[in-house]
């Protein structure tokens, strides 16, 4: 009996469904990432063996590079839309409180970029300019001053615009960072009744033999003798 030959078939894929496929999902992980804003100044923070990483999400950033100018930034990890509300609240309320004069334009440049670094009497030109002219006028939020220390209004604005969450208090100084600026910030929270707050540190490698060391080369779990 004569065998039954079976025909052969072309194994050629189409790959057109694939490439599309490819594409939507790069095109949707372009637009839902969120890059990190550069930083406005550049802070050296003290090193620390430290084994927890801080959250800068749903938090306040008070920064003080090494000349004692502090900064103010707040971050959220809400999606886009309620974390411009979040934003536009913090500057509502400040513009009220201090009767800043801010335009809506202004206001919107703030959610954009939530870094600050100049008095309120120089907010609104701040607010106005384009992003390089706003990086070079940064000359600090005024904290040493016990009679105008600023920056307990932009704590207290977001501590406002988040209530009802929790919020995270985040201080980085830089390692040559000034004293009085330093008090300035803590006398900030303080008047907020703010007595918890998180120092950032440049994390290194524990010192051989202590105890860190020991649960970090057993994977995390601690060993006994």
């Amino acid at each position: 009996m004569p065998s039954v030959k079976i025909p052969k078939k072309s194994t050629w894929t189409d790959m057109t469904p694939f490439v599309d496929v490819a594409f939507l999902i790069l095109s949707f992980f372009i637009m839902a990432t969120k890059f990190k804003p550069p930083q406005p100044v550049e802070i050296s923070t003290p090193k620390s063996v430290a084994s927890d990483k801080l959250k800068e999400q749903d938090a306040i950033m008070i920064e003080m590079d090494k000349t004692g100018r502090v900064f103010f930034t707040a971050n959220t990890q809400k999606i886009n839309e309620e974390s411009n509300g979040i934003k536009m609240t913090i500057i509502k309320n400040v513009n009220t409180v201090r009767n800043l004069g801010l335009s809506q334009t202004e206001m919107n440049n703030f959610v954009k970029n939530t870094t600050i670094g100049v008095p309120f009497s120089k907010m609104k030109s701040f607010l106005a300019a384009e992003d390089a002219v706003r990086i070079k006028a940064f000359e600090g939020i005024p904290v040493t001053d016990s009679a105008n220390n600023e920056l307990q209004i932009w704590i207290a604005a977001a501590q406002s615009a988040f209530a009802g969450g929790k919020l995270n208090y985040l201080i980085k100084g830089d390692n040559d960072a000034k004293y009085p600026s330093f008090k300035g910030v803590i006398e900030a929270f303080r008047r907020n009744d703010i007595f918890k707050y998180q120092l950032v540190t440049d994390p290194e490698g524990a010192p051989v033999g202590t105890d860190l060391y020991e649960t970090r080369q057993s994977g995390g779990k601690k060993t006994s003798n």
